[in-house]
């Protein structure tokens, strides 16, 4: 059985629950409230060798409060919409206010700033609701199925796993802001695992992924196929070796590139330069990048990931500027870190059921290059080509990066033996400034997305010579 449509009749339900809660704050004697509610339902179909693994459907709605008296703040959540216990929730949270310390930052947005016209962004697909359990189990052993048929050197697997999500978000605020919208997303992913007996004293057993994900059934590729190429991905780690440790050229694949995208942003957003806890801070409008990287951020892209119509403030969302041309651009605040800061908001605000509102990413995207990726590989000759990392060492206050890494060795301009157990290091200013070459492989699949790119020159540990 499929799950039940998120209409746009859900979306309104949803604002006339935020603005009864606003209503009931105010009552209760809240200064200002703003109230999140969301509802959704998550389907996921798990098969491991050709057998159901996992079935789980689950739905959810809930309401986040956060109510603002005296410049103090409290924030509480519920899963009770009932309007008595609506009016509880917001008596208690009132209560709870008083016995907050006092911010006077802790202001709510100025009300000729709320949004007013909301934009169509595209992003629910009636079909992914369509799907059910049984559809869903048919596409994980279809992919897995083909992973282990692909070669006989795949003997096993972690499963394959097809997932979906459907929600609506409504927000409403006492400053009479009042909006809603509703989303789906859907995605596949296959785990094979072979055997790798290149070295018979120590055989062992080598994993891969390859996953598929959009906001549109259609737009998923074929089960099959991303089992081939899980398959693919994964045979081609046999015979993993380490090198020697020296410095190269770092050439990153799409799927590790994407994360350093994410770390900038992890260094240059408003609540990080506030606490003044990254090494970007005061470094707004210089250099910190190569020329060739330009990064934006834009909630306003039809049926993209990270697209939303508002911001977790009720502000309306914008296409800005992260980095342009290696050129740190404004960062991304909410209300609470602009004022801080003594700036106007980003609209880059997001927020949880029962959080306070912050900076965050809708579309994180690093522009493409011109460079074909084979190209890329051509003109650096002699390096690493690195498809995953490993660890968490990175230090936002000094910029220090080293983490373990596994990918393949690329001599005369080819990709030749895998490669792992090594790590790669740089200070992370110095692994920005040294990317010298981007390819045009963009592809938009997750929220944050980045093309292969090349980093000149890092320092990569492995075997003593």
């Amino acid at each position: 059985m499929s799950a039940a449509h998120v209409t746009e009749q859900t979306v309104k339900e949803l604002c006339d629950i935020a603005q009864l809660a606003v209503e009931l704050a105010k009552k209760a004697g809240a200064e200002h409230a703003e109230v999140l509610v969301r509802d959704g339902s998550e389907l996921t179909a798990k098969v491991r060798l050709g057998e159901p693994e996992l079935v789980q459907e689950a739905g959810s709605r809930a309401l986040g409060l956060r109510v603002l008296r005296g410049g103090r703040r409290a924030v509480t959540y519920t899963s009770d919409l009932r309007r008595e216990a609506l009016e509880a929730l917001c008596a208690e949270t009132v209560t709870l206010a008083g016995f907050a310390e006092p911010d006077e930052y802790a202001l709510p947005p100025d009300p000729s700033l709320l949004a007013t016209n909301l934009p169509e962004l595209d992003l629910y697909d009636p079909a992914v609701a369509e799907v059910d359990a049984a559809w869903a189990l048919k596409q994980a052993i279809a992919g897995e199925a083909a992973a282990r048929k692909h070669d006989a050197r795949v003997t096993n697997s972690e499963g394959a796993t097809w997932s979906r999500v459907l929600g609506a978000t409504a927000f409403a605020t006492s400053g009479g802001f009042v909006g809603g919208y509703r989303g789906s997303y859907a995605s596949f992913v296959v785990e094979p695992l072979c055997d790798d007996t290149s070295d018979a004293t120590n055989p062992k057993k080598r994993n891969g992924y390859w996953w598929t994900a959009s906001r549109f059934l259609a737009e998923l590729e074929a089960a099959e196929a991303i089992g081939i190429e899980a398959a693919r991905r994964t045979l081609a780690t046999i015979g993993s070796r380490k090198v020697e440790t020296q410095e190269c050229p770092i050439v990153f694949d799409p799927e590790v590139s994407r994360s350093l995208v994410g770390t900038i942003f992890s260094v240059a957003n408003g609540s990080a330069f506030w606490r003044k806890s990254t090494y970007l801070f005061g470094k707004e409008g210089e250099l910190i990048a190569s020329p060739l990287v330009t990064i934006t951020d834009d909630p306003l892209i039809p049926r993209a990931p990270g697209s939303r119509p508002f911001d977790g403030d009720g502000l309306p969302t914008r296409k800005n500027s992260v980095v342009d041309k290696g050129v740190l651009g404004p960062v991304l605040c909410d209300v609470y870190s602009a004022r801080k800061l003594g700036r106007e908001s980003t609209g880059s605000a997001g927020r949880g059921i029962g959080g306070n509102p912050g900076p965050t990413t809708s579309n994180l995207v690093m522009q493409a290059g011109t460079m074909k990726r084979d190209a890329l590989l051509r003109d650096t000759g002699r390096g690493l080509y690195v498809t995953s990392l490993m660890g968490f060492g990175f230090n936002p206050v000094t910029g220090d990066f080293s983490r373990g890494a596994q990918g393949f060795w690329i001599e005369g301009g080819e990709l030749t033996f895998p490669v792992s157990e090594i790590t790669i290091a740089a200070n992370f200013d110095e692994i920005l400034k040294r990317i010298d070459a981007v390819a045009d492989d963009l592809e938009l699949r997750s929220s944050t997305a980045a093309p292969t790119l090349r980093v000149s020159h890092m320092t990569l540990a492995g075997t003593s010579k």
